[in-house]
């Protein structure tokens, strides 16, 4: 029979707790105080602990911490208030399996318990590899996934990233990767996976941007036969596909409120429901989202779930700007030249001199991403075997200049002219150069350039069409 400790100081909260489990068939200890419980647990073989995180003696997380020391194996769930989440999302740093927010429902508990108790059964019983070896092991999986995931770089913001990912891989927490657009977050997804126990089971991704709402429904948690029209057979979400393995969820952040709550259900339940079905189904996936946006702003403004953001964001990785780590632009092109000289059959080995020192003065807005388009393309035109200046793209060799006029007085940059002025061809002919002048720097990219001008990329578009601009 599997045992569980609650441990609260609301006896109202034990009693409840104590029922429920006990329906479930699981034998149950109580504690009212942190110390208590340390006592019980010394004596007792707990399989799964249930604690408050607020407590007048110990607090939970510090209850954790004791508790690591003398019964490592045992599996702790947390309770906390809403409020608290910050400290939930601790706790799991400090290798709790899972937290549940007051107020709760007592399904809530139940779920989270009985996965509590798989991940004590799925835990072997053999004694831990020493710290050495396992630190040796660790460095060289994480090495091998970022050689494969082309993660480059070696400057300190660079450095500190990869600590991270080492020190995280081979857990199950939730991880949110932020930074730019284009500043690899897929790699670095892609690494965090090839480094952890689920290498051999698959990783799955998806542009959460690049569909409708009930579409992404349906392409995260599947369908059954006559959910919808078209739908002439049953068909398994990535989420089920990916079982036992990795999903990325990228661009999170351009989520619709309403998908937000369906995610969150299954972050919270691990069971999913395809669409127009009536059974749900266990999932074991580690999930791994990534966003360009700014989720607390996107809280504060109403249009990102709090909860949600608490749930993907137990670890926080967020990746510099290429312009923020110059050091690494070298490197970064270097590993691009090698890459496509080879897939291109060219005897093409170094980057001249002079525009080694155009690519690193470059500000880079579309950041890695950018650069290795430019390498590619510089690849495709070189006939020599050194990337010379003039096959770099316009905008690396004669960069616009870097203080900006946006905020500038009007009257500084303009003068009304003293005979009839066409003010409308005038603002056109600004608009359509300034939009040029976007799509060059970001080489044609229309998300790029819509950002950089501050537009939405439909916006963008119909803009380009009006003034008759080929992207």
């Amino acid at each position: 029979m599997p045992s569980v400790l609650i441990v609260d100081d609301e006896p109202n909260i034990i009693e409840i707790l104590e029922i429920v489990l006990e329906d479930e068939g699981m034998e149950v200890y109580r504690a009212s105080r942190g110390s208590e419980a340390l006592a019980i647990l010394k004596e007792k073989e707990i399989d799964v602990v249930v604690s408050d995180i607020r407590m007048p003696d110990l607090s939970g997380v510090e209850l954790l911490c004791e508790a690591k020391k003398i019964v490592p194996d045992t599996v702790f769930v947390m309770i906390t208030a809403y409020a608290s989440t910050e400290t939930a999302i601790e706790a799991v740093q400090h290798g709790a399996y899972d937290y549940v927010t007051k107020p709760f429902q007592l399904d809530d508990i139940r779920s989270v318990v009985r996965r509590a108790l798989g991940q004590r059964r799925q835990q072997k019983p053999a004694a831990p590899p020493a710290p050495a070896e396992m630190a040796a092991a660790q460095g060289q999986s994480l090495f091998q996934a970022l050689q494969g995931s082309h993660v480059v770089g070696r400057s300190p913001r660079m450095v500190e990233v990869y600590r991270t990912i080492g020190t995280v891989a081979m857990g199950d927490s939730t991880i949110l990767i932020t930074g730019e657009s284009g500043t690899g977050k897929e790699l670095v997804a892609r690494a965090i996976h090839e480094a952890s126990r689920r290498k051999e089971k698959p990783f799955v991704s998806i542009n959460c941007s690049a569909f409708p709402e009930t579409l992404l429904e349906s392409e995260l948690f599947g369908y059954m036969k006559g959910a919808f029209t078209g739908a002439g057979n049953n068909k398994k979400g990535l989420f089920e596909a990916a079982d036992g393995g990795s999903v990325f969820l990228d661009e999170i952040g351009d989520m619709t409120p309403a998908m937000q709550v369906k995610l969150l259900r299954v972050l919270q339940e691990r069971r999913l429901r395809p669409l127009g079905g009536t059974a749900e189904i266990p999932v074991d996936v580690r999930v791994l989202a990534a966003t360009n946006r700014d989720l607390e702003e996107g809280i504060r403004q109403e249009t990102f779930r709090e909860d949600l953001y608490y749930r993907i964001a137990v670890i926080n990785i967020h990746l510099p700007a290429l312009r923020e780590r110059r050091e690494d632009i070298a490197l970064l092109a270097s590993s691009f030249l090698a890459h496509y000289a080879r897939k291109a059959g060219k005897g093409i080995t170094a980057i001249s001199p002079e525009a080694l020192r155009l690519l690193e003065a470059y500000a880079w807005p579309g950041n890695v991403r950018q650069l290795e388009n430019a390498i590619e393309r510089a690849v495709a035109l070189e006939t020599t075997s050194e990337i010379q200046p003039e096959r770099l793209p316009d905008a690396v060799r004669h960069p616009a200049p870097a203080a900006s006029s946006a905020d500038a007085d009007p009257a500084a940059l303009f003068t009304l002219p003293d005979a009839p002025f066409d003010l409308p061809a005038f603002l056109a002919k600004v608009e359509a150069s300034l939009i040029t002048q976007a799509l060059c720097h970001t080489d044609g990219n229309q998300t790029l350039a819509a950002q950089r001008l501050n537009l939405s990329k439909g916006s963008l578009r119909h803009r380009m069409l009006t003034l008759n601009i080929k992207s």
